[in-house]
């Protein structure tokens, strides 16, 4: 938060705002100083405090900013880069008539970082949708265990795996009357499927008074852990949560093949699932919800008591034992079994 001061002897000026060093002006007047001196920017250029900012938090780690803080910045920048490419082109401010691969050859200078603020604009968007349920139980500062998700943990899971990485040649504005422009589509359809996950898995379900600070060694040492609790905190594991959204992908691949449908599997979320879709993903994560070893005590200090890789838990999906052996399922994951209405019902 920003402080200011007011300049009465400055002509022209109200509140002046100080861009950084709050922290060093806050012990000042903690201190009794009276005045501080300041740099004073007239009719600054946002685009180049922006630019300034970002770099201090990113290459310089001047400031080490959180990665959902960078995400926004990069977001604001891909818009300043719009709007400038407007105005460069002379084109009316409500003109997207131009790609994002116009963007990226227009600003070749920055070729990498236009590629960095395109997605980071999608995925800002994605994080602070309205509709986005999973927000809530999302850590943004690094994982503090009063929540069961990171930040980072969901930038290596959903959008690693469902944001499309490269630039789109087709007009920014394109199918926005028709309601199927791409970038809309995958953005609302990630968000659906955060929230799915998030209304099974985490709501009413995980306790923030419980938290998940040594919850596997409090259970093992007698602690009564509600069973939606742990598995909120188990499935949220970074190299659970990346295996389990590779069977949903799966999933959704599966579908298109059985309709007959070619897709491009870097850009699934970009074109509209239909309902029966929607459908057999829900029964998934809930036939997946119902496993007994989110619930199992006694796998708190062999499976669950360590951080594993991904290729831990694509041995266990695959075979249903871990790779020392210890059986973890009754049996593997089978996808025609995993898309039918689950015998026990899940209470979302």
């Amino acid at each position: 938060m920003a402080l200011a001061w007011w300049a009465p002897d400055v002509e022209g000026f109200g509140d002046v705002k100080v861009f950084d060093g709050q922290h060093k002006a806050a012990a000042q007047i903690l201190l009794g100083i009276k005045e501080l001196p300041v740099r004073v920017f007239v009719n600054p250029d946002t685009n180049v405090l922006l630019q300034a900012n970002t770099n201090a938090g990113d290459k310089l780690r001047q400031v080490a900013f959180d990665t959902a803080v960078m995400r926004h910045l990069g977001s604001t920048l891909f818009a300043e880069r719009a709007k400038k490419y407007q105005e460069m082109k002379k084109l009316d401010e409500h003109n997207y008539g131009f790609s994002e691969a116009d963007l990226v050859r227009f600003f070749k200078g920055e070729h990498r970082e236009m590629l960095r603020y395109i997605i980071d604009s999608t995925r800002d968007s994605i994080t602070y949708h309205k509709d986005n349920k999973l927000r809530e139980f999302v850590e943004w500062a690094g994982k503090t265990a009063d929540r069961p998700l990171a930040y980072t943990s969901v930038e290596r899971t959903f959008f690693a795996e469902f944001v499309y990485k490269g630039a789109l040649s087709t007009p920014i504005d394109e199918g926005m009357e028709r309601g199927d422009n791409p970038r809309v589509l995958e953005r609302e359809q990630i968000v659906r499927l955060m929230s799915l996950f998030a209304e099974l898995f985490f709501v009413n379900k995980w306790d923030p008074d419980l938290g998940g600070r040594r919850l596997e060694n409090r259970l093992q040492k007698g602690e009564a852990i509600p069973e939606d609790h742990l598995r909120a905190w188990r499935i949220a594991r970074e190299e659970v949560l990346a295996c389990v959204l590779r069977w949903v992908k799966l999933v959704i691949e599966n579908y298109f093949a059985w309709t007959g449908q070619m897709v491009d599997k870097e850009r699934l979320f970009e074109r509209r699932f239909p309902e029966e879709l929607w459908k057999r993903i829900d029964l998934f994560l809930r036939n997946l919800a119902t496993l007994p070893c989110w619930f199992d005590k006694n796998l708190s200090n062999t499976v669950f008591g360590a951080k594993r890789n991904r290729e831990y838990w694509d041995e266990v999906f695959k075979t249903g034992k871990s790779s020392e052996g210890v059986p973890v399922l009754a049996a593997p994951l089978d996808l025609s079994q995993m898309i039918q209405e689950p015998k026990v019902k899940l209470v979302a």
